[in-house]
């Protein structure tokens, strides 16, 4: 089995057998489930696909099956399945457990605040595809949610997503070379700040975090759908 695919698996295993728990049950929201992944897979496939082709990113075939689809890894695909899951039922946990809300007064405020220096670095990078790309999508999709959309649930996203960044140190720290001897993602430095946390690009971190709020928006659209808006517990 392939270290990628390995580490698919991982991420996805321990959420998925708690989200059989008794008292939580979050196997039960699959109809709002399988939507939110859909979207954020449909948007980031097809921005994987690109920026594979431009030479932005490349995957190691020493760490994958050698199975490909549209020029993508196996493995990327279902990359876009289980973290979404996994992020998905992290969220909702926090809301679950950590149910007070606790960034609500600060989540606008520090929704403006990190839109506007996405956005200033993104332009000022411009020549840069991975970083100008990803921090003013992720910079306006933030604007967005802050001045259009209003969620009530932006406070909790903010603290599931910071709860979230301590798997995505392990997680993306195996992509990106730690603890293994070749990396499984390898980047082009000159499509990128050349800032890493550990060996990880920051730009994956604002990645990430877009990936996360467009499957939380969407699961969230389709539970007030279905008449189980937020706040739930």
């Amino acid at each position: 089995m392939s270290t990628y695919l390995w580490v698919n698996l991982l991420s996805i295993s321990i959420p998925l057998i708690l989200s059989f728990e008794p008292r939580f049950s979050f196997y039960k929201r699959w109809y709002a489930i399988l939507p939110a992944i859909v979207a954020g897979a449909t948007v980031f496939i097809v921005w994987d696909i690109l920026f594979t082709e431009m030479g932005v990113w490349g995957f190691n075939e020493l760490h994958l099956s050698g199975i490909h689809l549209a020029n993508l890894p196996l493995e990327e695909w279902l990359f876009f399945i289980t973290i979404p899951f996994a992020s998905l039922f992290t969220y909702e946990v926090v809301n679950y457990h950590l149910s007070g809300d606790f960034l609500r007064r600060v989540a606008y405020p520090l929704a403006y605040v990190i839109a506007g220096v996405l956005i200033i670095v993104g332009l000022l990078n411009a020549e840069r595809w991975y970083t100008f790309v990803t921090f003013i999508f992720a910079g306006l999709y933030l604007l967005m949610n802050a001045l259009l959309l209003r969620p009530k649930f932006l406070g909790q996203f903010f603290l599931a997503y910071f709860i979230i960044l301590i798997p995505f140190f392990i997680v993306n720290g195996v992509l990106t070379g730690s603890w293994i001897e070749q990396e499984v993602v390898y980047y082009n430095d000159a499509e990128n700040l050349g800032i890493r946390l550990f060996t990880i690009p920051i730009e994956d971190s604002v990645y990430g975090m877009l990936l996360i709020l467009i499957n939380v928006n969407v699961f969230e659209r389709v539970l007030q759908l279905t008449g189980k808006p937020w706040p739930r517990y």
